[in-house]
């Protein structure tokens, strides 16, 4: 189904929860703003995600981030936060692990001095024709 703007779903793949997230203009703009707080902002770990996804959005198209919602650190389920100040003072927007604090801003990345050592897992996924989006199949994948 269609997303709006700024609205997250959550789907099952491989008895994972995945989030999908159509990101605003203003949530893509405020990517770049918050680069230097975070702890990989451009996705060295390759485990993290796909190479099509080692972008400053993390994704295929900018507007969609697919990725797994369990935190790095110890698999809880980050809430969604993504108004600024909604988590604290200076809160960028972005998810919050509830469980102990990691941080991670609207690409899945970890803000630095978070519990959680890595950035939230893309998984493998396709985008294909007419919003329909694959995901378990690599973007550079013919699935069957």
């Amino acid at each position: 189904a269609p997303l709006a703007a700024g609205e997250l779903k959550t789907v099952e793949w491989r008895g994972k929860p995945v989030w999908l997230l159509r990101r605003t203009q203003a949530m893509l703009s405020g990517l770049a703003s918050v680069r230097a707080q975070l702890s990989d902002p451009d996705s060295q770990v390759e485990s993290q995600q796909p190479a099509y996804a080692r972008n400053p959005t993390r994704s295929i198209n900018p507007e969609v981030l697919v990725t797994i919602s369990l935190c790095t650190h110890l698999g809880c389920i980050p809430t969604y936060a993504p108004e600024p100040g909604s988590i604290e003072s200076g809160w960028p927007g972005g998810f919050y692990c509830p469980c102990h604090g990691s941080k991670f801003d609207l690409a899945g990345r970890v803000f630095k001095g978070s519990p959680a050592p890595t950035n939230l897992v893309i998984p493998p996924h396709q985008s294909r024709g007419g919003g329909l989006l694959v995901i378990g199949f690599d973007a550079t994948e013919t699935p069957a």
